[in-house]
């Protein structure tokens, strides 16, 4: 074999494993959504994306397949950079925008947590990959309710609640501050989390009724298993019945984001739990292996060249 063809084979065999870690999903790509109160895409999760009980959450994978709801913790836009109100159209708040999301947005009966009428209270956001940044709680005018989508004027102009690099406790975002004055009845809390390391930020609508009965109102805490591995879904069928090809979308698009640093910064852990990121520790896995072809490929040219030199 010639030493030019040989290395070529070598640098073929030696990227291999590199191209597979570069395309490996998995939970560096999750981020979170809210989880109490818990959100709707979380609410639809946990009733199962295969077959979600309620109305709402059947019409979600009726339009847009079982995918997004595997995908729960990505309602995102990875370039917004503060832009929210710009880039997102009204309407689509929920979905942030997204086709993959849009059933998000539907009018409709939607799991709603009951909330007391003030005082101080302590929001949860999933933190499978934390980042430096904030959060905004917005929360809807009166007289909004579930029977019309969301658009930015149905919101009150400013945040009730703001926090700055939250503290994450046992995987979650802990979010506290006063609950807004005067609010009473159905409503909605629209969360924005824009990360200050990167112009990515992430979306989630949370139904409420402020002053409901009290009671052990549902929550949603993630665990490494519930993030996944994007790779095993992208099959799942979409509501026509074929492949979900927007997955596939998805998946190429977080690659481009990931080569120009919009998902800059992962630490590849589950939050502050402790627990390892399953995707995480597959591509340590597949860089050790691309390292160990580009060490036997340099040995293979480096043997060609001995026996060349004692032949000649």
């Amino acid at each position: 074999m010639h030493l030019g063809r040989l290395t070529r084979t070598a640098a073929v065999l030696a990227g291999i494993p590199i191209a597979v870690a570069l395309l490996a999903p998995g939970t560096a790509n999750a981020h979170g959504t809210m989880g109490g109160p818990i959100s709707r895409i979380a609410a639809c999760y946990a009733e199962g994306p295969e077959t979600p009980t309620s109305d709402v959450c059947r019409a979600l994978v009726a339009e847009n397949g079982t995918q997004p709801l595997y995908d729960w913790h990505e309602v995102n836009i990875a370039n917004a950079d503060g832009r929210h109100r710009e880039i997102i159209p009204d309407g689509e708040l929920c979905s942030a925008g997204r086709d993959k999301y849009s059933g998000l947005d539907a009018p409709g009966d939607w799991q709603t947590t009951a909330l007391p009428a003030s005082g101080e209270f302590t929001f949860t956001y999933t933190a499978a990959v934390p980042h430096r940044g904030y959060f905004e709680l917005y929360v809807t005018k009166d007289g909004w309710d579930q029977s019309r989508s969301l658009a930015w004027d149905d919101l009150e102009a400013e945040p009730f609640l703001r926090v700055d690099d939250p503290q994450v406790v046992d995987g979650n975002y802990e979010l506290t501050g006063d609950l807004p004055e005067g609010k009473t009845g159905q409503h909605l809390i629209y969360a924005v989390w824009q990360r200050t390391d990167s112009p990515e930020a992430f979306y989630s609508c949370s139904d409420v009724t402020f002053g409901g009965a009290e009671g052990a109102a549902e929550t949603f805490e993630a665990t490494p298993a519930d993030y996944g591995d994007a790779a095993q879904h992208a099959g799942h069928a979409d509501a026509d019945g074929t492949a979900a090809e927007e997955a596939g979308d998805d998946a190429t698009a977080r690659l481009t984001a990931a080569s120009s640093g919009a998902h800059s910064g992962h630490t590849g852990t589950a939050g502050a739990s402790g627990d390892p990121a399953t995707g995480g520790t597959a591509v340590t896995g597949l860089f050790l292996a691309a390292f160990a072809a580009m060490t036997a490929a340099s040995g293979a040219i480096w043997l060609h060249r001995r026996r060349t030199e004692r032949r000649s």
